[in-house]
């Protein structure tokens, strides 16, 4: 019988099955940062235990980074202490960490693919949930608990039972103005948030196949926010000429060699799922969130739904009591007070250009509060490089410096209570933006839109029209 990529990747790097548990999985690629990783250092301290394998251990600053003079020193004490903490931390181990300055800083997510660190076939872990978005290379990545991160460091591996798999095909062409983005959003509709619970997903057709690598890691990042353990996508050559030449890559024969195993990561003929699903690229248009969870979404032209009956019935009118929202209300034309580019589902250079797309030309509303955030110093240099930055300013937009920022709201860039939000971030529950936030999740396309026009505005109305 035929083999899953999954199956493939994940039966490679097995130690050891423990009858009737977990298996012991051999780990390829361990990503941290200041918020889950203090506790697992000192758990190593504390048991008087090195890390096992410094350089296979990659660390960065993002989450409670500020995104505005990050040259002077953090005001928050808590933020100040997380970062010296994981300075101190790598710098004991021997661990390589990018901190605020380095040329390599930037959300985790964001950083591992640019410097080669993500490679297919491998196993990836970080404690953070989104660790989902490496899948888009053809690797196994998931997200994992503070004490896992201590087994990490430790062990080089993690124990984890094997999830089930699924297969999402998505074929025919895209409407104008449909992103990854929206695609990701779109699955998680017909999903729910619990729809792929566990599951490992893998995306197939044609619809992924023509996607950028950036909108690959853009749908594997939110794989989670259907309750999947992770999501992949089979490497190809649009994979492989990514990441040829990085930092972290396989150099000379070593490059060879790793070609030949990284093109049998496909799904074999006749291998089969746990669950497939199928649906036509066809039906989806520019989507938004309208209630407190990403599940909660639909095709921006729609209105929102009436609620059901049943405990369901009551969450729902929850979270619309939450958002000042009402059923049968249509989304757009509602008032907008802040926008929000980055996070690591879109915080890369694709995602500037489409929003660059929109403003070009046009000028920020006077209503809204615009956050546009890098999800790396690299993608903030080509922001520059490609003139994107002139675009922007001459809409009246500012560039802030590379972190998670607005996603999570662990540093100063929070929207304030009863503030609506449209973001291109990868969460909108109950306060996740800041306390009292409300929060909207979109694409690039649809956030631009809306900060030029001041209210959730269909992005195809200012979209230059395609010649047959």
């Amino acid at each position: 019988m035929g083999k899953t990529l999954f199956d493939k990747v994940w039966d490679s790097h097995v130690v050891q099955s423990v009858q009737n548990g977990p298996d012991v999985l051999f780990i390829d690629r361990h990503l941290v940062h200041e918020v889950t990783s203090p506790v697992a250092f000192l758990g190593l301290k504390n048991r008087n235990i090195e890390v096992l394998y410094p350089n296979k251990t990659f660390a960065t600053a993002d989450h409670n980074t500020p995104t505005m003079n990050q040259h002077l020193p953090v005001e928050d004490p808590l933020s100040a202490n997380q970062l010296e903490a994981l300075r101190a931390n790598t710098e004991s181990h021997g661990i390589a960490y990018w901190g605020l300055g380095h040329d390599k800083n930037g959300i985790v997510h964001v950083i591992g693919p640019e410097n080669g660190i993500t490679l297919p076939g491998a196993t990836i872990v970080c404690g953070d949930s989104h660790t989902s978005t490496h899948g888009a290379f053809g690797a196994i990545a998931f997200g994992i608990g503070t004490s896992e991160v201590e087994m990490v460091l430790a062990s080089q591996c993690i124990m984890q039972p094997k999830a089930k798999s699924m297969r999402i095909n998505i074929n025919g062409k895209l409407n104008i103005g449909v992103t990854p983005k929206d695609v990701a959003l779109y699955i998680i509709s017909q999903l729910t948030t619990s729809g792929a619970t566990g599951y490992f997903v893998e995306y197939a057709g044609s619809v992924f196949e023509e996607m950028s690598m950036e909108g690959r890691m853009t749908v594997c990042n939110l794989s989670i926010e259907m309750g999947a353990r992770g999501g992949m996508i089979a490497p190809d050559e649009k994979t492989f000429e990514y990441i040829k030449g990085r930092e972290f890559t396989p150099k000379g024969d070593g490059w060879d060699k790793a070609m030949d195993y990284w093109k049998t990561l496909q799904t074999d003929e006749g291998a089969t799922f746990d669950k497939e699903l199928t649906f036509d690229a066809a039906d989806i248009e520019p989507m938004i969130t309208y209630g407190t969870n990403p599940g909660m979404g639909f095709g921006i032209s729609n209105s929102i739904p009436k609620a059901g009956d049943g405990t369901s019935a009551k969450s729902f009118k929850k979270s619309l009591e939450y958002m000042s929202f009402n059923e049968g209300d249509a989304m757009i034309g509602k008032p907008i007070d802040f926008v929000f580019l980055g996070s690591c589902t879109n915080g890369r250079i694709e995602d500037f250009r489409a929003f660059a797309s929109i403003v070009k030309g046009r000028k920020k509303a006077d209503n809204v509060t615009a956050w546009l955030v890098p999800g790396s110093h690299r993608v903030e240099e080509a922001i520059h490089s490609e003139g994107i930055i002139d675009i922007l300013t001459e809409a009246g937009f500012e560039l802030r410096e590379p972190g998670c920022s607005a996603c999570l709201a662990m540093n100063d860039d929070k929207i304030p209570a009863g503030k609506l939000s449209v973001s291109t971030s990868n969460r909108n529950f109950e306060g996740r933006q800041g306390p009292g936030s409300r929060t909207l999740l979109a694409s690039p396309l649809v956030a631009a839109a809306a900060a030029v026009t001041g209210k959730v505005t269909d992005p195809r109305e200012l979209m230059e029209p395609v010649l047959a």
